[in-house]
């Protein structure tokens, strides 16, 4: 299984910093994965729902580490690759 695209919608918030829709094998799509700032940087929340004890419980996520990392890792280098584009001055938000 092969990750084909990865759509970012950059945000200026102080901790959410972009909302992330990933499609795998151009046939299955997962949306609202969202990149946020925590303490120690940047990571990759999976989208999740809150619950009726207000805990949030994923909906999708990976099961191994290995792919988590894998998944995390592309994020990230495309939203750097997106920051460094506005940067530029361009404004193309999509992979």
């Amino acid at each position: 299984m092969e990750i084909t695209e990865i759509n970012i919608n950059i945000r200026d918030e102080e901790k959410l910093k972009a909302f992330v829709n990933i499609t795998f094998d151009d046939v299955f799509v997962v949306r609202g994965l969202k990149v946020i700032q925590g303490n120690t940087g940047l990571f990759v929340c999976m989208p999740s729902r809150k619950m009726k004890d207000g805990d949030y419980k994923d909906i999708a996520h990976p099961i191994s580490n290995e792919f988590r990392q894998k998944l995390e890792k592309l994020i990230l280098d495309e939203y750097h690759r997106l920051l460094e584009k506005e940067r530029e001055g361009g404004t193309d938000e999509s992979a």
